[in-house]
């Protein structure tokens, strides 16, 4: 399973960020630059129906069947090659740690650049253990390409031995994740998958099948500037009504102030003048009914200070992202179960845990492929202090392996 260390150090010095702004697919031309290199590897190591979308950048292929398996359903693995826009991804100087000593971390000595325990105290449960980080001036890019590496490791482990008994497995890696569009142009019938899994999750056990409801909104306000010395009862400050906008919203309703099931209205973008001024919200909540609530509540926040400042003044745009995988894969509990159950034999602990955002699966799930979330070992995604656990990235492996071994039998 070392392989799965050499596969992520080589992914990770390749810049995949995707674009907000972008309106192409992919959202950035490099990102084929990690297709190209997956198909290339790919096709070496021995995989079948090697299949390169250099349009839309999908990369499939598949593990046939061992002997015996061939009517065992098909499972799928999915990962996404893009990074985070969050921090930039040019550059990324990965550095394993060995052996570490469960203290602060100094990622960069000449900026002072310190990953400290008082900011992530779950460092220390790492003590003795490989980490691998960054210089601190990039992202690591564990998120996803951890995931990548654990896929490709398990192919090629399973390629190399074939008295491992499984069905056909598909592999599927996916552009623009973390821009919302991974799903877009995914080929379901292509993939031809019964079921599969993302690996996209976070720390070693992580297991995941809910998923928040989500919408994005704007909310556009059109204000009237006017010379500041003439403005009484004239001037209509588009930046102070959008401070209002947000003030109507429960104030503990907010992504710093919550967890677990709890959803939440962020604030994700503010530009304006006094003239106009645009605001950028993403809403989310797992239950559904809630979810309806708030995006309901976002609206009658609008249309009550457009009676207050006149028609017109407050434009809101909305549109939901996707929706909570759960009412799809509680119809097809074996996919939790299974990996459970594999968690469990290899001495991995199982932690189901809510997704407190959004994975190319929900939006899968949806489509016809049910399709929960596996960990990857990496933690602090989107920022420069961003790490992966070697030793649970190689466990990760051979997790992909016994969960395939599972469903050789038709584990369902």
């Amino acid at each position: 399973m070392e392989k799965v260390i050499e596969n992520f150090l080589k992914y990770v010095k390749i810049d995949t960020q995707s674009s907000e702004d972008s309106t192409s697919t992919p959202s950035t031309g490099k990102q084929h630059d990690l297709a190209k290199v997956l198909v290339k590897q790919l096709e070496e190591i021995g995989a079948a129906e090697v299949v390169y979308d250099k349009e839309q950048c999908y990369v499939y292929a598949s593990i046939p069947a061992a002997s015996g398996c061939e009517k065992a359903p098909v499972i799928g693995f999915i990962a996404h090659m893009d990074t985070s826009p969050a921090v930039t991804g040019t550059g990324v100087k990965p550095r394993i740690i060995e052996d570490y000593n469960g203290q602060d971390i100094v990622l960069n000595e000449e900026k002072q650049i310190i990953m400290r325990i008082a900011d992530f105290p779950e460092l220390p449960s790492y003590k003795g253990k490989r980490l691998i980080v960054t210089d601190g001036t990039t992202l690591l890019g564990a998120d996803d390409k951890a995931g990548v590496a654990e896929i490709m490791a398990m192919a090629e482990y399973l390629l190399e031995h074939p008295e491992i008994p499984h069905g056909k497995i598909r592999i599927g890696f996916t552009p623009d994740e973390e821009v919302g569009a991974g799903a877009d142009h995914f080929d379901v019938d292509l993939f031809g998958a019964d079921y599969a899994y993302t690996v996209d999750g976070g720390r070693l056990g992580e297991l995941e099948y809910e998923n928040f409801n989500a919408a994005g909104a704007k909310v556009v306000i059109h204000g009237r500037s006017v010379h500041p010395g003439e403005a009484k009862d004239k001037m209509k400050n588009a930046l102070l009504m959008a401070q209002e906008f947000q003030s109507m919203l429960p104030v503990a309703e907010n992504p710093m102030y919550t967890s677990g099931y709890e959803g939440f209205y962020h604030l994700d973008k503010l530009n304006g003048v006094v003239e106009e001024a645009v605001a950028e919200y993403i809403i989310r909540d797992h239950d559904r009914e809630k979810f309806e609530k708030k995006k309901k509540a976002f609206i009658q926040a609008g249309d009550f200070l457009n009676l207050k400042y006149g028609e017109g003044t407050f434009e809101i745009e909305m549109k939901d992202s996707y929706y909570n995988m759960k009412e799809v894969i509680e119809k097809h509990m074996h996919l939790v179960n299974n990996a459970k159950e594999a968690m469990e034999e290899i001495g991995i602990c199982p932690v189901v845990v809510p997704i407190r955002g959004g994975t190319d699966g929900a939006r899968l799930s949806y489509m016809g492929l049910p399709c929960p979330n596996l960990c990857t070992g990496g933690a602090n995604f989107h920022g420069r202090f961003e790490y992966a656990c070697a030793d649970d990235m190689e466990k990760i492996t051979e997790l992909l392996v016994k969960i395939a071994e599972r469903y050789a039998g038709g584990s369902i």
